[in-house]
């Protein structure tokens, strides 16, 4: 009997279709060379058996994920085989295809020059916001019943509410409308996670939100603050940069933030708190108990964004690209959420759309829809080994619960 044949291992790794490697790595259990002979067979090996065996080696996963990484963007050899005059059509295409981006990119500059055009008619209001908040003016006749619910009010409401009014009319009269910009940063949930009882002494003296564009693209937000006993900034700002290159689609790619230097006052730090440590004299072998500081959770710590890691540095932790992502949207969410609708957020009628949003979200409907299908299918399989009381406990417990959460959402 002959020996099998054995496969000879190519120079060079070869994509597992005619086409160019696609741009994701490709996955550890691809068969694209798998033998064709008939005398060499297959073993198998069940995904917990081979979770097992690359827990125990991580050196073999390292090595696996670098030998994969090589592949990417590798030509497969297929548009090298095609005759010329093939070929020369596919680099027609490649020409076709960089005009399209071109315009993509065109497309994306006189979209942000409108944006700046309509912010320019945006900052006169943004302006008389501001003007109200801090009670240098008052809102006229015309904005007040513009600004009305057209819903009638409950009697008894109405009753608590001239109460109120009238209290307040006989004590001190209230400025403007206080921890205007506070309440509704608590109300905007990714802003409200960052925020501690701490920040919120200082965020009560926030005067006002607002955004410029930079000359290059980007954009830059700008915190005013009144005087108070945290930091002599009157204003404290985070410039968003893009870079000077466009994306594959035309779009603008971020690059980085800085963000202004808080010029604290004496302990008064909030991205720091004070520990308590125990030191010992190696002499005198007596202790004594000292005060250090240490970086804690603040919202001010936003102005001290996260900086990319350069080409050369291997070891950065492997939350970078997280927290980058992270601080990037929140910058978009000021820019596009709060600052644009803060009397919303301010009241929390913003919360009701971000809910509507999350509910209409398609690829949940699918969801929902493919559980409940298995579930049914699951009930039809085994139907006759359930008695009728299972079954309806079943059902209850999956019904109340939607129940009670459309009440929720109701209320």
């Amino acid at each position: 009997m002959s020996e099998p044949i054995r496969n000879k291992k190519a120079d060079f790794p070869v994509a597992p279709t005619p086409q160019n490697t696609p741009a994701n790595n490709a996955p550890i259990s691809s068969h694209a060379q798998q033998p064709g002979v008939s005398s060499i067979k297959e073993e198998t090996l069940d995904s917990a058996t081979a979770a097992s065996l690359f827990a125990r080696n991580p050196a073999l996963v390292s090595m696996i994920q670098g030998k994969l990484g090589q592949l990417v963007g590798r030509s497969s050899g297929y548009i090298e085989s095609l005759p010329p005059v093939v070929r020369r059509r596919v680099a027609g295409l490649k020409g076709v295809q960089k005009e399209h981006s071109q315009l993509e990119a065109q497309f994306q500059e006189e979209v942000l020059e409108l944006e700046k055009k309509f912010f320019a008619k945006f900052t006169p209001l943004y302006e008389r916001r501001a003007a109200i908040v801090n009670g240098s003016q008052e809102p006229t006749e015309t904005e007040v019943e513009a600004g009305k619910e057209d819903e009638e009010e409950d009697e008894e409401e109405e009753g608590e509410t001239k109460e109120t009014e009238e209290k307040q009319e006989e004590g001190e009269p209230t400025n403007g409308i206080p921890e205007f910009w506070l309440s509704a940063m608590k109300n905007q949930i990714s802003l409200a996670e960052m925020i501690t009882e701490r920040d919120e002494e200082a965020l009560k003296y926030l005067t006002d939100i607002r955004m410029e564009y930079l000359d290059r693209p980007g954009f830059r937000l700008i915190f005013e603050f009144a005087e108070n006993d945290f930091f002599t900034n009157k204003t404290i700002t985070k410039a968003y940069y893009y870079k000077d290159e466009n994306g594959y689609g035309g779009d603008f790619i971020y690059d980085h933030a800085e963000g202004s230097e808080i010029e604290w006052k004496e302990e008064k730090d909030l991205t720091l708190r004070l520990e308590s440590k125990k030191q010992r004299n190696k002499n005198t072998k007596q202790t004594r108990v000292v005060k250090i500081s240490v970086p804690t959770e603040s919202f001010f710590n936003f102005f001290a964004p996260p900086q990319p890691p350069t080409e050369d540095d291997e070891s950065v932790a492997s939350d970078i690209e997280e927290r980058l992502e992270l601080d990037y949207q929140l910058g978009e969410d000021i820019k596009e959420k709060l600052i644009p609708r803060a009397i919303d957020w301010f009241t929390g009628e913003a919360l009701q759309f971000e809910e509507l949003a999350d509910d209409m979200d398609p690829e949940d409907f699918e969801d929902d829809e493919d559980e409940d299908e298995d579930e049914d299918d699951e009930d039809d399989e085994q139907g006759s080994d359930h008695d009728v009381e299972d079954d309806s406990d079943d059902e209850d417990g999956a019904s109340k619960p939607k129940k009670e959460a459309a009440e929720c959402k109701q209320n």
